[in-house]
């Protein structure tokens, strides 16, 4: 069950959906009838979330993109005007993982983490911005985390990037309210993904333990499944979040509830 259909003939850009989250974002918008172009900077993955949507009976393309290139963005945002029309909803959920104490932390991880996380973001409200206007507006879900606003041991890159996302969806939800663009966010807590896969094993962790351990920081015990993550960017997504902008959404089984 879904909202009804609540993206039925909305055109929307989701990135960093070849995987993980942005998949689960990107399959559930084209169940709920959006035409989705899948933008992503590994094309088999990419290509792969767009085969299972279009096996479902949904419309999707994929576009190489990354989003810390201006004219990749570019280049997306007109293909996608050309195969499915002017552009309703923008995910920005493609992201950099890069974790640390302040001293081992580079000056190459730094400008890779903010160059996706928030810069990247930045491009891509940027460029679809004159579609969203032409029709008089818009809904745009960043994907921010836990992490915008809680602490956490050795993470210092990735949290300051993810505050900064906070900070960028309530300056953009002030300065784009004009044009009834909304934007708001989805605040993930621990989600089983690639990406945490990969944390676990740099870190020389077994993956079946370290499930188990990373849900005893919820209240539900377990971690989350980016199905219920995409649930959240949905109904940001949609006019059933007509009065919400500037908002965060936490998603993250009561683990910051105190």
């Amino acid at each position: 069950m879904g909202l009804a259909n609540s993206l039925d003939g909305k055109t929307a850009i989701v990135t960093g959906s070849g995987n993980g989250i942005g998949r689960a974002i990107a399959m559930r918008f084209a169940a709920e009838g959006a035409r989705v172009t899948v933008a992503d900077i590994e094309e088999d993955a990419g290509q792969e979330t767009v085969d299972r949507i279009t096996a479902d009976g949904g419309t999707a393309i994929f576009v190489r993109t990354d989003t810390t290139d201006s004219d990749a963005i570019k280049a997306t945002v007109s293909a996608t005007i050309a195969a499915h029309g002017e552009i309703d909803v923008l995910v920005n959920n493609a992201a950099a993982f890069v974790f640390g104490k302040v001293e081992d932390v580079t000056q190459d991880d730094w400008a890779k983490v903010f160059g996706v996380n928030v810069i990247g973001y930045a491009n891509c409200v940027r460029e679809v911005l004159p579609s969203m206007r032409k029709q008089n507006g818009g809904a745009i879900v960043n994907i921010a985390s836990v992490s915008s606003f809680i602490a956490q041991p050795e993470f210092i890159p990735y949290n300051a990037s993810k505050g900064a996302v906070a900070q960028l969806t309530r300056c953009l939800a002030m300065d784009l309210s004009v044009d009834n663009i909304r934007v708001n966010a989805v605040c993930p807590g621990s989600i089983r993904t690639r990406a945490t896969d990969r944390h676990i094993a740099e870190l020389g962790l077994d993956p079946e333990e370290s499930y188990e351990e990373f849900g005893q920081d919820s209240l539900m015990k377990r971690m989350g499944k980016p199905s219920e993550i995409a649930s959240g960017a949905l109904f940001l997504a949609s006019d059933e979040a007509s009065f919400m902008t500037g908002a965060q959404i936490v998603i993250d089984g009561g683990a910051t509830i105190d």
